[in-house]
């Protein structure tokens, strides 16, 4: 009975941010976008999917952030400086940025951002009261004392404009990853006034404030007339006076309401909705060719299949798995560039390297050298590890339902060379879980990049990242990789450390842990009224640029 009342107050609420940014007093200053995964939470302490990374983007800021092309900068923080044994981040605040209006500070005006706030952000995130999902940004990387446990001196807020972080040791993606929303500001006034429901009644610094959320149904997000930033011009930022997340999770509904023009932007196109945009060479069909805006950018997300190499939770273990001559010629098997085309409308690169993505600056195919298609060489490995026509290899391949057709293609350019491959289908909570603890020995999965470093792909595979606790959910362990892997971490020349993900990248194509099947693509689609909304290979959607004509 509630519902039509608090859907009056949605629309309320947006005409009175249009009425406040336009002389006409339309909705054209409004941006409309859908979230089909849940919301949890706009608190970015639990800022782990793309829905609360969405969300939680237009309401905070960090020290630091990335721009278009992933490179570092200023936010909150105008300088910083890492001391000559990459042990000390110093970092310099502005003076001008300050949290939203809010009744939980005095007057109801929000006060200035200081260091000591960063510091109450960043104890608060590793805080076990906390229950953050975002700990392992700090865990095992900032300074610990005798027992191991978190220094008190770890975060340190020198004045209320110079901010300090120590490390136990260098870790070289440390500003990278201190972009991530887990390390946003928030006010302690408002995260102990709310407790845990913080999480519905967000305060932060960023472009828009939080007016409403119906859960279900709608985010209403104003413009913050205070926002610190500017644009070149110093005209105020951000444009857009309001937007509106909506929670339309058929994928079919979604794609109709764009094409209405009641949304402005979708991200990715699924499989019913790609077939009547796309051709098959990625190209958009003449039908809507004009109607709406198309860009393609990769990402950073690597689509695999792994192997579990660890035997220890396996129900019935195969042991043909833990030869690797069998791994690479599944590998060998695959014809991926026609996978792509026919199953994906050319969204996405083809795997033919290691486990690191085109986007980032240590990818170069031409060094990492991966698996292209060449049946005989399957059937030549296969034969040498003992298994032919009269001796066929078989498997049992775990995966989701949403990967249905790219698993059962698969399944036949495997039996091509006598591989005899069952699919098992199973729910994305029970396939994680499954994969988690070790409990799948032959499974897809995928790798999103948490920040742009090669680091974030290559831990997948450091011996001491095992799973459930760790990355590694394959198990691998190889000695050479291992001190590669810690030799990365220290080396602070850049194109050193390249050629030291280059070697380490061609021992995971060597062995064979996984079987890289494509790079994934973000394909964005946006109304032709929409500027300044810039794809990357991140996936970011941040807002405070975006006009509405």
């Amino acid at each position: 009975m509630q519902r039509p009342v608090i859907f009056l107050a949605v629309l309320l609420l947006l005409c009175c941010a249009c009425s406040e940014g336009t002389r006409e007093g339309t909705d054209k200053t409004v941006f409309k976008y859908n979230q089909p995964e849940a919301l949890s939470s706009l608190d970015p302490a639990f800022a782990r999917n793309q829905a609360n990374i969405w969300a939680t983007t237009q309401l905070y800021n960090g020290l630091v952030e990335l721009d278009q092309e992933l490179k570092t900068g200023s936010a909150i923080a105008k300088t910083w400086e890492v001391s000559a044994d990459g042990r000390t981040y110093t970092f310099t605040l502005r003076d001008d940025v300050f949290f939203h209006d809010h009744a939980v500070f005095q007057g109801g005006k929000g006060r200035k951002v200081t260091a000591h706030d960063v510091a109450y952000s960043f104890k608060r995130i590793v805080d076990p009261a906390t229950a953050s999902t975002g700990g392992w940004i700090f865990n095992d990387k900032v300074l610990t004392d005798a027992t191991g446990a978190i220094s008190d001196t770890a975060f340190l807020a020198v004045n209320d404009s110079t901010f300090k972080i120590y490390l136990n040791e260098p870790f070289i993606a440390f500003l990278e990853i201190l972009t991530m929303p887990y390390a946003y500001v928030v006010p302690q006034e408002a995260v102990e006034r709310y407790g845990k429901d913080f999480r519905a009644h967000p305060v932060g610094t960023g472009p828009f404030l939080f007016k409403l959320w119906d859960e279900g149904n709608a985010i209403v997000l104003h413009k913050n007339q205070n926002y610190w930033r500017k644009d070149e011009q110093g005209q105020q930022l951000p444009y857009l006076d309001a937007v509106q997340i909506s929670f339309i999770t058929d994928r079919k509904s979604e794609f109709l309401t764009f094409m209405q023009g009641k949304l402005d932007f979708l991200s990715g196109i699924k499989e019913g909705s790609r077939d009547m945009v796309l051709n098959n060479d990625g190209t958009v069909q003449e039908d809507f060719a004009g109607k709406f805006t198309v860009q393609k950018v990769p990402y950073l997300n690597t689509e695999y299949i792994g192997f579990q190499l660890d035997p220890t939770n396996l129900k019935d273990p195969n042991p043909a798995l833990q030869d690797k001559r069998v791994r690479q010629a599944l590998n060998y098997a695959l014809n991926k560039r026609e996978m792509i085309a026919y199953f994906r409308n050319n969204i996405g690169i083809p795997g033919h390297s290691g486990m690191v993505p085109p986007p980032l600056p240590s990818y170069n195919d031409s060094i990492v050298r991966g698996y292209s298609y060449h049946p005989q060489k399957a059937l030549e490995l296969l034969q040498a590890a003992g298994f032919s026509a009269q001796q066929p290899l078989e498997l049992r391949l775990s995966t989701v339902s949403e990967h249905k057709e790219l698993a059962e293609y698969m399944q036949k350019k495997w039996a091509e060379v006598g591989v005899r491959v069952q699919i098992d289908i199973n729910q994305a909570p029970a396939h994680q879980e499954t994969v988690d603890n070790g409990r799948a020995a032959f499974f897809m999965k995928s790798w999103l990049g948490d920040y742009p470093d090669a680091e974030n792909y290559l831990a997948l595979f450091y011996s001491k990242n095992f799973s459930p606790a760790g990355p590694n959910k394959t198990h691998f362990k190889n000695a050479e990789f291992d001190r590669l892997y810690e030799q990365a971490k220290l080396e602070r020349d850049a194109k050193k450390r390249w050629a030291i993900y280059q070697q380490m990248d061609q021992i995971v194509v060597e062995e064979s842990p996984v079987i890289v099947l494509f790079y994934d693509e973000v394909v964005r689609l946006s109304q032709n009224n929409i500027e300044g909304l810039e794809p990357n290979p991140m996936n970011m959607l941040k807002l405070e640029r975006v006009r509405k004509r």
